[in-house]
């Protein structure tokens, strides 16, 4: 928890602006743009918030999935 706190910085998003943004997010990672440089606090959010980031992977196999069947 202390480590949580030291590695907070004074700009970032929470789990619900995350969720809010992680479609756009990943869409932009699955058409081969850069997501981190346009939405660099989701993927800093992400990286740091095992929640969401178990739900972004679940997000983008679905998202492939769906493409595939396409």
């Amino acid at each position: 928890m202390v480590m949580m706190v030291k590695m907070t910085k004074s700009e970032e998003i929470g789990c619900d602006d995350c969720f809010d943004e992680m479609n756009e997010f990943a869409e932009m990672e699955l058409a081969g743009k850069s997501p981190e440089r346009a939405m660099p606090l989701v993927e800093e959010h992400i990286n740091r918030c095992r929640d969401c980031k178990e739900e972004y992977e679940a997000l983008v196999e679905a998202m492939k999935s769906l493409k595939d069947t396409s």
